[in-house]
């Protein structure tokens, strides 16, 4: 930045040189007489048109890194403002310098440094949220636990001293005004002290309790995305600068990666298999995630004794159940073509339960699972896939599609399949004695009902 300054002062200097330089005279003429009033040197060009002169991505790494360590707190934009160059001089008084609102070469280089060893430190990046498809930067190293459910992701330190929530929902008609002040009473307590509502965006921060907050949400439509950040006073001067970074980093509705299907519903329907005589059933770890009670039709409640992230599965039980057909899971390497088993969704069967076999193709991806094609209906995940000569394959599981590209140009969903290997193992995991001996998976199959808040 020094050497842009140094050079349009030279310009400016060799300028005025000229301009005393005196003009040849023709022949003949009288000369004209030699300035000898003092000459004004050019105006210095101030931080403000310094920072203007730079790229768009300078300025944002500059203020990016600024927010770091803690100089600036402003909306990291790239955009020039005031309190950009304030945070400039501030960030040279402190350590030491002339707060001339211009870095020089080292003095920027020890901010980037600086601000780099910051990141590291809390183990700063950029996520993809997985049910909402929302993008925002997260410290990994100061919220290492990750819980996600239906409707969105929380990140939190170990003793619960900071909480990092994304949520989403659908909401009839949002404006920021009426997401803004909804937040602004729940929960109950929550004192403001700062709030900005725009069209687009809306920022809430204050204290909830003992805790700091700091709230920012936006809308599509129907669809509402609000990041929350809950952090003990105790911890501002390590998390309020990531703060800021998160703030600035959020985009709840990128145009890059699709954004995932809409929010689960209050009632969802997904597809069981009874592996034990005793009432053990694997299904899909999604269909059964938050919910307020879990309904085996025709048997009554089950309960959720374990599930498997990595691989997407939930064990369930029901108690005291009779007539079950446990299904056989002995079966070997998936072939190319499976039969997928299941009770489609209700709506998609005029209010039925009958079981659906559909036809899908295997294409292998680098872990223990499958892909499927095309995806089964709704209501088929967590269904038996049956390879040709009518043995266990694995588990169908449908998942939120996050690819790149338009959202006119994919399918709503995608579907993968767990290997019958993986699912047995899942099971010994959890000291569940798979114990069928029926190779008819249409009676092995249970619909398996969902209700959320």
């Amino acid at each position: 930045m020094r050497s842009m300054l140094a050079a349009t002062l030279m310009f400016a200097s060799a300028t005025s040189a000229n301009a005393q330089m005196t003009t040849p005279q023709t022949p003949g003429t009288k000369p004209k007489p030699i300035q000898t009033g003092p000459i004004r040197p050019p105006a210095m060009q101030t931080p403000s048109a310094t920072a203007d002169a730079m790229g768009q991505a300078e300025r944002l790494s500059l203020q990016s890194d600024l927010a770091w360590v803690g100089q600036y707190n402003g909306a990291i934009t790239g955009d020039v403002s005031t309190r950009m160059v304030e945070a400039i001089k501030e960030y040279q008084k402190a350590k030491g310098g002339k707060p001339t609102g211009v870095l020089n070469p080292q003095e920027r280089a020890a901010l980037a440094e600086t601000a780099r060893k910051k990141q590291e430190s809390v183990g700063w990046k950029i996520v993809t949220e997985m049910t909402s498809g929302a993008r925002l930067g997260i410290p990994a190293k100061l919220v290492p636990q990750q819980a996600t459910d239906a409707n969105g992701s929380k990140w939190t330190s170990p003793t619960g001293t900071v909480q990092i929530q994304l949520s989403r929902r659908k909401e009839a008609n949002p404006t920021t005004a009426k997401l803004a002040d909804a937040e602004k009473k729940e929960p109950a307590g929550r004192k403001i002290d700062y709030t900005v509502v725009k069209p687009d965006f809306f920022v809430l921060s204050g204290l909830q309790g003992l805790k700091k907050f700091y709230v920012r949400g936006t809308f599509k439509g129907d669809e509402v995305r609000i990041l929350t950040i809950l952090y003990d006073q105790a911890t501002e001067n390590t998390v309020e600068p990531v703060v800021i970074a998160m703030s600035s980093a959020f985009n709840g509705f990128p145009s890059g990666p699709q954004a995932g299907p809409p929010p689960r519903r209050n009632v969802e329907y997904g597809t069981g298999i009874v592996v034990s005589d005793d009432g053990a059933i694997v299904t899909d770890r999604l269909v059964t995630d938050s919910c307020l009670a879990i309904t085996i039709a025709g048997y009554g409640s089950a309960d959720r004794l374990a599930e498997d992230k990595e691989r997407g599965l939930a064990l369930l039980h029901i108690y005291g159940a009779r007539g079950l057909k446990p299904f056989s899971l002995a079966g070997g390497a998936a072939k190319t073509n499976v039969d997928v088993v299941g009770i489609a969704d209700p709506q998609s069967q005029g209010g039925a339960s009958g079981v659906s076999v559909v036809k899908a193709t295997l294409a292998p991806v680098p872990s223990s699972n499958s892909m499927l094609s095309p995806p089964p209906a709704v209501g088929l995940s967590g269904g038996p896939a049956i390879d040709s000569d009518g043995r266990f394959a694995g588990v169908a599981l449908l998942k939120p599609a996050m690819v790149a590209g338009p959202a006119t140009s994919v399918p709503a969903s995608q579907a993968v399949m767990v290997a019958a290997d993986a699912v047995r193992d899942f099971l010994k995991a959890n000291k569940v004695t798979a114990n069928g001996t029926s190779t008819d998976a249409k009676a092995a199959v249970v619909r398996v009902i969902c209700v959320r808040k």
